[in-house]
């Protein structure tokens, strides 16, 4: 439900009749919670905040918050608690246990399916269909998730463990956790391992187990690599067959280390790959999103694969302890990469592993593909309808058949030569029949319009038939749309007091990668650029940069991706340059 960004309608504060009547449904909803919980949860002197919002599917949804966290949201007349309250209280709803890897579906949208279900010593937790429910991880008994079961415990039972288990509402790191402090789940030990695991996972996940019983905060700072800690439900392991015995020597050296060894010599080996393979100078500043995401990410060819971990600190720690980087925060909020120590010793004697070698193959081909984009072909496209049908019934056209301009141009003059409507006298005239009087003709011209010229004749044709378009782009099928090509749209739009910013919509429609266009424009502009959700338009995001950068915007679209003027809307508001004294 807030996996996008929602609309926020009002924010007040509280009542005192409001406030009591919340605890009073707090405590009847969720009788697990003591007199001093509710005290805890709903003070009676501090600041608590009734926030009405919109969810971007249109929910209505009530939330409260407190301290700038919300701590419950209230969606068709049933109340369910925020990650930040279940933190605070782990035992407050029944919980489902599932896997590391699980938690990015869940955060993108999706509902848990009962497969991906971790079955503890203890069995399911008893919920009837629609009751309130948790989600955590087999590592940590923070809670993730919340949501509504889908079905009942037994039914759980019954259909096998298949099917879905969890319908899921809100997440840890969705749009409402993020409308909060930010604030990452504690480490909360697990004492029951699951029942029934494979082989060599479960001995792996009961050593973790007891690596973790005397976990470090997460919001501890780190001085070095070995004080930078990461919690167990945020790295994912994924074991591969051992199959001859040479693999076996190398894992039993690998476990001769400590899991956080392991996972800090990785993290410094796909940073290093990174910097040394992916990052050029023209690209700094680099956001350090971007860097973990586009960069960091696909170096991480060992058997591990980082989820989710603390990338601020991991930064800090390679600026301070190996001086290879320099971070700064160019706006409020959003870190970049300015600087990288391209002749440190750490990098230069840093070597890229032989079987990683495919893998840059085909990024670099992708890098390549880029750089030579093809603007989408466009064709007009003119479809049959229903007042035009008899017309082209002769050359086996239906209703809706999408057709090029040359091609209605020859069936209109083919079906004027079979039957014999050239004028005798004049060949510049086509005579009215009753069938081309019908489909071309309004009604006060039955009795005054005999005949039509050529040119008449075709430019009423395409008039009264339903515009299309085609596009193709290339490495695709083609794809036919109704309706005329809408262009690339570019408007400035004032943000505060006499601040501007440029939006950038449609760019999927010719084939554009919105994120990798923000990324170019931001290096051009050296300002920042974010990603939006394009209201009324389903799948697709619009560009927002700071300032009005329409101009530089133009030259882009125009000379570097060949996108025809006619097809970028909005270039005349780029700012106008000064009179010349």
């Amino acid at each position: 439900m807030f996996a996008k960004a929602f609309r926020v309608k009002s924010n007040t504060v509280i009542k005192g009749s409001d406030r009591r009547r919340l605890r009073a449904d707090v405590s009847a909803a969720f009788p697990s919670l003591s007199a001093e919980d509710l005290n805890e949860l709903i003070p009676n002197k501090e600041e608590l905040n009734i926030v009405k919002i919109y969810a971007h599917k249109g929910d209505a949804v009530i939330l409260y918050v407190l301290h700038k966290n919300p701590i419950f949201f209230l969606l068709e007349k049933q109340l369910f608690p925020t990650v930040y309250t279940l933190w605070r209280y782990p035992t407050m709803l029944p919980a489902f246990v599932t896997w590391p890897p699980v938690l990015q579906k869940l955060t993108g949208g999706a509902d848990l399916m009962l497969p991906g279900v971790v079955v503890t010593a203890d069995g399911l937790p008893e919920v009837q269909q629609g009751d309130c429910c948790a989600v955590t991880l087999v590592m940590n008994r923070a809670p993730v998730a919340v949501g509504t079961a889908a079905v009942s415990s037994a039914e759980m039972r019954k259909s096998g463990m298949k099917g879905r288990g969890v319908n899921i509402l809100h997440t840890y790191m969705d749009q409402l956790w993020a409308f909060g402090d930010k604030s990452h789940p504690p480490v909360m030990p697990v004492t029951n391992s699951p029942a029934e695991v494979e082989g060599e996972e479960c001995e792996e996940e009961e050593q973790e187990v007891k690596d973790s019983s005397d976990p470090a905060p997460v919001e501890t700072s780190c001085q070095n690599m070995q004080e930078l800690r990461l919690d167990e439900h945020e790295v994912l392991k994924e074991e591969e067959p051992v199959e001859d015995k040479e693999g076996e020597d190398t894992n039993k050296e690998e476990d001769s280390r400590s899991p956080q060894e392991q996972m800090d010599e990785l993290l410094l080996q796909c940073f290093l790959h990174a910097l040394k393979t992916k990052v050029k100078k023209s690209q700094l500043p680099l956001l350090t999103s971007n860097f973990l995401r586009h960069h960091m990410v696909p170096c991480c060819w060992s058997q591990c694969f980082v989820l989710l971990f603390q990338l601020s600190k991991f930064l800090q720690c390679m600026q301070k302890d190996h001086s290879l980087i320099q971070v700064k925060e160019l706006s409020k909020g959003v870190e970049s990469i300015v600087d990288v120590d391209w002749r440190n010793p750490v990098l230069c004697s840093f070597s890229v592993p032989e079987d990683f070698e495919p893998e840059i193959k085909s990024e670099e081909g992708s890098g390549a593909s880029e750089v030579l984009y093809q603007p989408p072909e466009i064709t007009p496209l003119y479809g049959v309808t229903a007042r035009l049908e008899p017309l082209f019934q002769d050359a086996h056209k239906k209703k809706g058949t999408p057709l090029k301009a040359t091609e209605v141009r020859n069936i209109i003059t083919e079906y004027v030569k079979t039957n014999d409507l050239v004028h005798e006298t004049n060949k510049n005239y086509v005579i009215i029949n009753p069938t081309l009087c019908d489909c071309l003709l309004e009604k006060s011209e039955y009795q005054e319009v005999e005949k039509l010229k050529w040119d008449e004749l075709f430019s009423r044709t395409l008039i009264r038939m339903q515009a299309c378009h085609e596009v193709l782009i290339p490495g695709q099928p083609p794809l036919v749309k109704k309706g005329q090509m809408e262009p690339i749209d570019i408007t400035v739009a004032s943000r505060g007091s006499n601040k501007k910013v440029t939006i950038i919509k449609n760019l999927e429609a010719f084939g554009l990668d919105p994120a990798v266009v923000a990324d170019t424009l931001q290096h051009q502009v050296q300002a920042s650029c974010v990603l939006q959700d394009s209201p009324g338009a389903k799948n697709r995001v619009l560009v927002q940069i700071q300032g009005n950068q329409v101009q530089q915007v133009g030259k882009l679209l125009l000379d570097r991706y060949k996108i025809p003027r006619k097809y970028v809307q909005g270039l005349d508001k780029a700012p106008k340059p000064g009179k010349k004294k």
